[in-house]
């Protein structure tokens, strides 16, 4: 039987209204979901919160969620990981999401913990920004979207991206659906 959890607390989550348990790097994707939509001129609608990520993985299922994904023009531009403590960490985690979201690599994954972010082109893995300034405004990713590269993953290249996903996926416990 697992340990029994510690208590916590609960807020409102900014875009969809529901309550959430305060836990792990919630906070910061409370003030990155502002920073979003305050800053950057994303519609609550542009931003899913816990957006379903469905693998299979030598034939089995393995479910997991990420925390933001924002879509402009009906695709999926930007797959955020907001993280509590070092982002390195979890980049490649957040690459391997944004590669594995849906039929098409979402072109950009960002680590943020709200006061500083990483930006990298998921489709080649490189750094192309640092820094809150460095995330796409709504205007800046409309004019980028004929620009963006939304390409397929190769089946070979998909089964190693999902195992990565789930090895440092595995590890991450402070996350509400483990919680409810």
């Amino acid at each position: 039987m697992p340990p029994p959890l510690k208590p916590f607390t609960t807020l409102i989550d900014f875009i969809t209204g529901r309550e959430t348990p305060n836990i792990g790097a919630e906070e910061n994707r409370q003030i990155v979901e502002r920073f979003l939509v305050e800053q950057k001129g994303y519609a609550r609608q542009d931003i899913a919160v816990d957006a379903d990520l469905e693998l299979t993985i030598q034939g089995e299922p393995y479910r997991s969620q990420v925390d933001l994904v924002v879509t402009v023009g009906l695709r999926r531009l930007m797959l955020i990981t907001c993280a509590a403590g070092s982002l390195g960490s979890w980049e490649r985690q957040t690459v391997a999401a944004a590669r594995l979201l849906g039929d098409v690599q979402v072109p950009l994954a960002v680590v943020c913990d709200g006061r500083t972010a990483t930006v990298i082109d998921a489709v080649t893995g490189k750094n192309i920004g640092t820094g809150m300034g460095a995330i796409p405004s709504k205007a800046d990713a409309l004019r980028g979207l004929a620009s963006a590269r939304f390409e397929p993953l190769s089946e070979e290249r998909r089964e190693r991206e999902a195992l990565i996903f789930r090895t440092y996926d595995q590890e991450t416990v402070n996350v509400q659906r483990h919680v409810t």
